[in-house]
């Protein structure tokens, strides 16, 4: 996938609805142990991309969370690259 291809910004959206739903959806749902391990599983795989891919994804985060119109789905686009480990988390 290059830089400009318009699967990554779409596979990202996926990415994040699914934690998005991991994280609020209720225990009789999905069983929390099985959703802290996906999630677990997912923050590994991104911790696997080289800088490169992991710098173009945050960029694609940043672009979803700028253009995303409901403010807690945007401030959890915002936090999502600290959140499953991709960065540090700042302090304010």
């Amino acid at each position: 996938m290059t830089d400009r291809d318009p699967l990554v910004p779409a596979l990202t959206g996926l990415l994040v609805d699914v934690v998005w739903w991991l994280e609020n959806c209720g225990d009789e749902e999905v069983d929390p142990d099985s959703a802290v391990k996906m999630m677990e599983s997912l923050g590994w795989a991104l911790l696997q991309l080289s800088p490169d891919q992991r710098q173009r994804l945050l960029h694609v985060l940043a672009d979803l969370a700028e253009r995303e119109q409901d403010p807690s789905r945007r401030e959890f686009l915002d936090s999502f690259p600290s959140a499953i480990g991709m960065v540090e988390e700042q302090e304010d």
